[in-house]
């Protein structure tokens, strides 16, 4: 039986990698319904990049490959290009994404979701992302190690 989440602790942060959804090198989370799949940043990446203030994410009816520019995000931190998971047509935008991008950081795993994608394949490409579990054990290795506690 599997969790509905994975969730680890480093310093004061708690992270949580959801199951119902496959993820990127690149921290993003890809869950797909059909021929659809709702694109957006894992809680691991927001809470590395800080709070984001800008979210610019390619228009409706975009067409990207696999590692195409998606979005960027600007942060306190730093500006993030984010590449799109997987090779698709952009349907919808997220619209809170030109006034509100601070839902990313308050819900990236509900609202603050970035596009819905529709495959331009009978079988969407999806052997390039990780299960949830590959992928919280990459991110939770990452982040004790950048504790110092790896």
């Amino acid at each position: 039986m599997n969790p509905d989440s994975y969730n680890f602790t480093v310093d004061k942060f708690t992270f949580t990698i959801p199951t119902d959804r496959l993820y990127s090198t690149d921290g993003l989370w890809v869950r797909q319904e059909g021929h659809h799949f709702w694109v957006g940043i894992s809680d691991y990446l927001q809470r590395r990049s800080g709070d984001i203030a800008f979210a610019e994410v390619k228009p409706e009816g975009s067409v990207v490959r696999g590692g195409d520019e998606l979005a960027a995000v600007e942060t306190i931190k730093v500006t993030i290009s984010l590449p799109a998971p997987i090779p698709g047509k952009v349907i919808q935008v997220n619209p809170m994404m030109g006034s509100h991008p601070e839902i990313i950081n308050e819900n990236p795993y509900g609202e603050g979701w970035l596009v819905l994608m529709e495959s331009l394949d009978e079988e969407p490409i999806l052997e390039s992302l990780l299960e949830p579990l590959a992928y919280y054990q990459k991110v939770k290795r990452e982040a004790e190690q950048e504790a110092g506690k790896a």
